[in-house]
């Protein structure tokens, strides 16, 4: 017999609810295909089957079923006190989004990651998502409650390119990072420990981002395309680098906050080279 999983993830619920016309008009075997794309079944297979599991053992246990192995230097770099935001680059998507907030979890036992209501959809990592619509315009609510966890004690991690790296100039990273956590990290007085992820996407996605972007389509099409690249890394070894923390008193004026946050993200991929 064969196991029935919840869909927690459901594409053609989402698109029958939605409010555009386009979307609702499209033809079933296109909505079958999306799903396979996505890795529907498989993402559901895994949350279904580790429902009951939270916070480091969700961690641990969606490591485990891929067989990752995470290779972390410099986490003597780690402060004691968690009131920081912990900051990286985005070259995965959801691979370096759990490795993160694993890291994280282990040494202080809670954090609320800065993240887009796409997070919503995995039940195991709501109570740590600070929910932020970064497609359009945050609630009131949401907004409340970001001030609350910034004034908190609370570790914060946050990707501040506020999207997954594209290839740009020749070479893949992120775009210019957000200066929201250098203002939040001064007014909030939290200091900033970088991290870096070694590695990258397949082709397939630089590709569908540069040909999109090519013909002026707007929409991320290779944002469906993450959860497969999620699954490519079965098997791969996850390296990642945590630099020596940055004071938040070190953000004075002699810079503009736009400009301190690409000096973090310079100093990010600095560890990279190192």
């Amino acid at each position: 017999m064969t196991h029935k999983h919840t869909k927690h993830i459901d594409l053609d619920a989402s698109i029958r609810g939605s409010k555009s016309d386009f979307l609702r008009r499209m033809p079933p075997f296109i909505v079958r295909w999306l799903e396979r794309i996505i890795k529907q079944e498989e993402m559901n297979r895994i949350l279904t089957k580790y429902k009951d599991c939270h916070g480091v053992e969700f961690h641990r246990k969606v490591i485990q079923e891929l067989n990752l192995t995470i290779e972390a230097e410099g986490l003597e770099n780690l402060p004691e006190n968690g009131h920081c935001f912990f900051v990286a680059n985005h070259p995965f998507g959801i691979l370096d989004g759990l490795t993160l907030t694993k890291i994280v979890l282990e040494k202080y036992g809670d954090l609320r990651a800065i993240g887009n209501d796409a997070f919503m959809l995995i039940p195991n990592l709501r109570p740590y998502i600070a929910q932020v619509n970064v497609y359009g315009q945050t609630a009131r609510q949401s907004v409340q409650a970001l001030e609350a966890i910034y004034a908190s004690e609370v570790p914060i991690t946050h990707f501040p390119s506020g999207m997954v790296s594209r290839r740009e100039h020749g070479k893949v990273q992120d775009c210019a990072w957000q200066k929201s956590f250098i203002t939040r990290a001064v007014s909030c007085k939290r200091d900033i420990v970088p991290f870096h992820f070694h590695g990258r996407n397949s082709l397939l996605f630089y590709t569908v981002n540069l040909l999109r972007r090519a013909v002026g389509l707007k929409l991320n099409l290779e944002l469906a395309l993450l959860p497969s690249e999620f699954f490519r890394k079965q098997n791969a070894t996850v390296r990642v680098t945590i630099g020596k923390p940055i004071s938040w008193q070190e953000f004075d004026h002699t810079r503009t906050a736009a400009e301190w946050a690409q000096e973090v993200k310079r100093r990010v991929y600095e560890l990279g080279n190192k």
